[in-house]
């Protein structure tokens, strides 16, 4: 059963991904800044070209960056510790032996290529047999063990009272994540959506289709998702989160949503008692999940389910499945050659049991220092957010008190969690194959998020593991959330001056900060709970402020004919520009409580200003090599910009930054002070 989906509100700081080699960064190295390029001309390649040039891509990756690199080690790190647990010979039920027993069955594909696709044809199956009287049987089965066919639902926190939770609903989701792919006709959307069927067609007649029978089912379920997608909220639509709040009562969607057995699927599928409310996410794309339901043939809707089965249990079959997937990423991605086998194990394993390898990494891997040092920096930056808040000139006083109580409010996670997962009533077997496991695995999940409805909120909960890369914004729980995986350089690093941390995990925490403020934060208060606390022209004022920078966005040509999506990114543009201007206000006040004048010559780092490091540091998190297709994708599906695109952009907002690098005007990184938009 896949949950509600669509209230997806933690705002991270970025996506990481696989990366090469094992390397060790330094948070900043002064030899890999160029002297060719100066800073006032293109700022991020001044910092980067160099890096660039001597970590071209490779054929495994359709980018590569600092993230990448810190991600890399991080892997290494917990492929370690997975490896060693078997050695140990732990005792089944642990949670070593889970740890153990899933990867294991990833990394085994001897005894994977000899099932191929056996694991799932009891399934198959059961969908091809069902009669027309057992067509409704078949669809809850469905929702309760493997999809979300025509409809999703599932607990999550109530948006206007964050203490409890509230039941969802919503429609169908899309296998390419965007409607333009299904909807738009240019040649780069015809590409992918063909790059989709062929993937169908091939999983299918691995699954034992017929060539025919194959193309069939990939041409009724394009046909299904075109529909949906028709029906679906554009990228920009669906940062809207008011409007995404529809309570209806039961008796409202029963009649809204008529063709869905909503008893049924409350009591069979969930284990709960009909709720006497809910909340509907997309209302249109429900409303075309019902009139699918009752339109479709019996066979349009079985190949439909057929794709869903298949699809989600590809990951967990012989090569030839993955091979076809890794065929499709190549068209959506650019990548030519697949990640090691070792790295899909473990990303596998640490999806399901993410916490219970975090307890293991954070034991060996992250020192108590390093948690203390950032609960000062925190409390450094949340004071130099205040004192932006109250000097805002468009923020009236009343909100601005709002405002201050919010920030005040923010609770701040680091390192992992106080309390952990508790994996007991997951059970895993080596007997089974790597298929069964992992569906064992992806019902327990199940099961978890099903056992919250009816009780509070448990506000101690994460939303990553410890050993991620990356980093959170959580409105509803109005917290921020810092992994121990993030603190390391080129982010943090206990030998690094203050001016490089500062630039790099101080920004890092100002940009998490401020999410607590953007244009999705905004909707939230103190507590967490959708309230309008902005008086009405301050609302004004931020959404024309707002506008300059989704147009500064916007008017960047990332390939030739293709722009940013100023709209769908502001949210981060917003926090990158605050995290910016915060940290730097942070670090000031930091070195004054000092004693350290960051003017004088004494204070330089390896001849640069301590504030030049800083701003060298901050672009150094974002240097990175990228293919056109995954710029391509990024552009459509990604809510952060480019990497080049934040730093250029968001520093020509910046006085600080002009005055550090003695940035003029005539050269390309400056911008006339009545062009600016600051918002934090």
């Amino acid at each position: 059963m896949k949950l509600s989906h669509s209230l997806c509100l933690i705002a991270a700081a970025a996506f990481a991904f696989g990366a090469q080699a094992e390397e060790h960064l330094k948070s900043l190295d002064p030899n890999g800044i160029s002297k060719d390029i100066p800073a006032g001309t293109d700022f991020y390649h001044f910092v980067n070209k160099k890096w660039q040039d001597a970590n071209p891509l490779t054929d495994e990756y359709s980018r590569y960056g600092k993230f990448n690199i810190l991600n890399d080690s991080s892997n290494n790190r917990v492929r370690r510790i997975v490896t060693g647990l078997a050695a140990t010979n732990p005792k089944p039920g642990t949670n070593a032996f889970k740890i153990a027993t899933l990867y294991e069955a990833g990394m085994d594909s001897v005894r994977r290529n000899k099932l191929g696709a056996q694991p799932i044809q009891a399934g198959i199956k059961k969908i091809q047999d069902a009669k027309p009287e057992e067509m409704e049987d078949l669809f809850l089965w469905m929702h309760k063990e493997y999809g979300s066919p025509f409809i999703g639902a599932g607990p999550s926190e109530d948006l206007a009272n964050s203490r409890a939770y509230a039941m969802y609903v919503e429609g169908p989701g899309l296998s390419l994540g965007d409607r333009d792919y299904y909807l738009k006709k240019d040649k780069r959307n015809k590409e992918v959506l063909e790059a989709f069927r062929k993937l169908i067609t091939k999983r299918m007649e691995l699954a034992g289709f017929k060539k025919g029978e194959a193309k069939r089912i990939a041409n009724n379920v394009i046909k299904i998702e075109t529909l949906i997608a028709d029906s679906t909220w554009t990228r920009e639509e669906s940062r809207n989160i008011p409007a995404m709040y529809n309570v209806r009562s039961i008796a409202q969607v029963k009649e809204m949503l008529p063709s869905f057995p909503w008893d049924r699927f409350f009591i069979e599928t969930m284990g709960i008692e009909t709720p006497e409310n809910v909340i509907v996410t997309t209302i249109n794309t429900a409303k075309q999940g019902d009139k699918l339901m009752s339109t479709l043939t019996d066979r349009e809707k079985k190949d439909l389910y057929l794709y869903e089965f298949v699809s989600q249990a590809s990951p967990y079959l012989s090569d030839d499945f993955t091979d076809a997937s890794f065929e499709f990423n190549k068209v959506m991605s650019g990548v030519k050659s697949q990640r090691p086998r070792w790295k899909r194990a473990l990303g596998i394993t640490e999806g399901y049991l993410g916490e219970a390898v975090g307890e293991l990494y954070v034991e060996k891997y992250f020192p108590e220092s390093s948690k203390k040092y950032m609960e000062g920096l925190v409390e450094n930056l949340r004071t130099a957010l205040g004192k932006h808040i109250l000097h805002l000139p468009w923020m009236s006083d009343d909100t601005k008190l709002q405002a201050l109580k919010k920030l005040n409010a923010i609770t701040v996670k680091i390192g992992y969690p106080d309390k952990w997962k508790d994996y007991s009533e997951l059970t895993l077997d080596p007997s089974l194959s790597y298929y069964e496991n992992a569906h064992n695995a992806s019902m327990w999940a199940v099961k978890q998020q099903l056992k919250k409805w009816g009780k509070p909120v448990d506000r101690s909960e994460w939303g990553m593991t410890p050993q991620t890369i990356n980093a959170y914004y959580n409105p509803v729980n109005n917290e921020i959330v810092f992994p121990a995986g993030i603190l390391q350089a080129p982010f943090y690093d206990p030998a690094s001056s203050d001016a490089e941390n500062y630039g790099g995990i101080g920004v890092v925490i100002g940009h998490e900060l401020t999410h607590g403020f953007d244009d999705q934060g905004c909707n939230f208060d103190a507590d967490g709970n959708m309230v309008n606390w902005w008086k009405p022209e301050d609302a004004k004022a931020f959404k024309e402020l707002t506008s300059g920078l989704v147009d500064q966005f916007s008017a960047v040509e990332v390939l030739p004919g293709l722009y940013a999506n100023g709209q769908y990114t502001l949210g981060e543009n917003i926090a990158d520009q605050g995290g910016l201007r915060i940290a730097m206000t942070a670090f000031k006040d930091s070195q004054e409580k000092k004693g350290v004048d960051i003017s004088s010559e004494e204070a330089k780092i390896d001849g640069y200003t301590p504030a030049q490091v800083f701003y060298m540091n901050f672009a150094n998190l974002w240097g990175q090599n990228t293919r056109d297709e995954e710029i391509r994708s990024l552009t459509t599906g990604d809510v952060h910009s480019l990497g080049e695109n934040r730093v250029n952009v968001s520093l020509r907002n910046i006085e600080p930054f002009f005055e550090a690098f003695g940035v003029t005007e005539g050269q390309p990184m400056f911008r006339p002070a009545s062009e600016r938009v600051i918002i934090w």
